[in-house]
């Protein structure tokens, strides 16, 4: 009898709970089975494991073969597990020492060959390893993305007779350097050649966190402005763009570990379905929102998006995360995002605009606005009218504006501000608005006749509190005053807006 451990990771959400392949070798009738909660792909490895043991020059046991994959209620998947298994039978059968396997961790997919090929969801592995104090081994093309992980030693081996060398201390295997971190360039704010309101709004929901709506007609410059959010962002710390990478790597759309420090900027178009939006699916994984963790979620032609779809981004917006359920499994991602929106004032676009040009009446302006339901426009903390600029103002000789990096070291330091605080404005809780965004008593009433005369919730009155705290930083200020006060209430444009199409 026959009986070795292997160590490997599963995927599940952004997480990698350890797997314990456990490797048994009886007597009986030559046959092998694969326990523990397995799905199609991971109960095929018994073909693909026979395949790359012969091809590798060593002997396929003939004996009776049960692997177990604990734990055994944790849903396993995809081929991640057949690296561990191959080595586990080999070890189990006396070709390979079991000493050897201690203080380890392997995730790979075998080919017929013995080849090792790549799987999704290494650096959310890498990073558990680490924790574990175990060394990890992964395939070549792995490599690079799980030596982002800090605190762990990764190897990489082209193939299983490799591997076995390796172990039996006849081949050294290299190990896993990350490639350098290249720059990408961001589009740049001396690009925008007026919109001065626009770009103060900018700035502001760069410092604070805040989300922001932009509301103009076609070709005023909305969607330029929102791609320029992430270059006037700080950089994301090791922490933040660590997590971004993991939902990047499990998502199965592939990390570039060259850019893997930028914040991210998500931009699905206006026909995504509410799963898209969410993540899901039947093994689940994160959607746009997640995806822009840490970063930017820009969402051009808000009405145009079905309102089940934009009505899953309010609990989101709110915690921080999404919880994704499905009948076996429970996910949860992170999507502490950023909301830029953009929409125009009417259906034909030219609503307020000086030409007149605007078609439509007030009932279908009422309608078009009412695609977006009152509680997610509460959530969005500046509404911001973006006008059609005058042609003077788009010459190539015109003035230029502030560039990004000017604009970038404003929102640093107001960060640093934050930060010494405990939290940025934007996701400050209840106690912490209280303490932070102190008002006089008259700038008190001035808010309360504003909240009256707007007829804002609660909601939308602690939201204006946040923004002014922003205005303050910016301004260096240890109070907010009434100038900070009064800009912050003015953001709140579509509330203001709705009272005079309803009059």
């Amino acid at each position: 009898m026959g009986l070795a451990i292997v160590h490997s990771r599963a995927r599940v959400g952004v997480h990698a709970p350890e797997v314990r392949v456990e490797v048994h070798l009886a007597g009986g009738l030559p046959a092998m089975s694969i326990v523990g909660l397995p799905e199609a792909a991971v109960r095929e490895a018994k073909d693909r494991v026979r395949a790359a043991i012969l091809c590798a020059q060593f002997e396929f046991p003939a004996r009776r073969i049960t692997i177990n994959l604990a734990p055994a209620d944790l849903p396993k998947n995809g081929g991640r597990f057949d690296l561990a298994i191959a080595l586990g039978i080999l070890a189990a059968s006396g070709q390979l020492s079991k000493d050897a396997l201690d203080g380890w961790e392997f995730i790979g997919e075998l080919a017929l060959t013995g080849e090792i090929r790549a799987v999704d969801g290494v650096l959310a592995a890498a990073v558990a390893a680490g924790q574990a104090k175990r060394k990890l081994l992964v395939a070549p093309a792995n490599g690079f993305e799980a030596a982002l992980a800090a605190d762990v030693e990764v190897r990489t081996a082209r193939t299983l007779l490799e591997v076995c060398a390796a172990l039996d201390a006849r081949k050294e295997l290299p190990r896993a350097q990350p490639r350098q971190c290249v720059p990408g360039r961001q589009p740049d704010l001396t690009d925008v050649r007026g919109q001065t309101q626009a770009r103060r709004a900018l700035e502001i929901a760069a410092a604070g966190a805040h989300h922001l709506l932009f509301v103009g007609p076609p070709g005023s410059g909305k969607t330029l402005l929102a791609s320029r959010l992430c270059g006037i962002l700080p950089e994301a710390g090791d922490a933040e763009a660590l997590e971004s990478a993991i939902i990047r790597s499990v998502s199965g759309h592939g990390l570039d570990p060259t850019r893997w420090r930028q914040r991210p900027f998500r931009n699905p178009h206006h026909t995504a379905s509410a799963v898209a939006l969410v993540g899901g699916g039947s093994d689940p994984r994160p959607g746009e929102i997640s995806l822009a963790h840490n970063g930017v979620l820009f969402l051009d032609e808000l009405p145009e998006w079905s309102r089940h779809a934009l009505e899953v981004l309010r609990e989101p917006m709110e915690s921080g995360c999404v919880t994704i359920s499905r009948a076996a499994r429970q996910c949860e991602y992170p999507a502490r995002f950023q909301l830029v929106a953009a929409m125009n004032p009417c259906p034909c676009g030219w609503a307020g605009d000086p030409s007149g040009r605007c078609l439509c009446n007030d009932e279908m302006i009422r309608r078009y606005r009412a695609r977006i339901s009152g509680p997610l426009m509460e959530r969005i903390d500046l509404h911001v009218e973006v006008p059609r600029l005058a042609p003077s103002l788009l010459r190539n000789d015109a003035v230029p504006s502030e560039s990004s990096a000017v604009v970038r070291e404003r929102v640093i330091r107001a960060r640093g501000l934050q930060e010494a605080r405990g939290a940025t404005n934007a996701r400050m809780d209840q106690a912490q608005t209280y303490a932070w965004c102190v008002l006089t008593s008259s700038d008190s009433a001035l808010l309360e006749r504003a909240v009256e005369s707007l007829q804002l919730s609660a909601r939308s009155l602690h939201r204006i509190l946040r923004v002014a705290r922003t205005i303050a930083d910016l301004a260096g200020s240890e109070a907010i005053r009434t100038p900070h006060l009064t800009e912050a209430i003015g953001y709140r444009r579509l509330e203001r807006g709705r009272e005079r199409t309803a009059a």
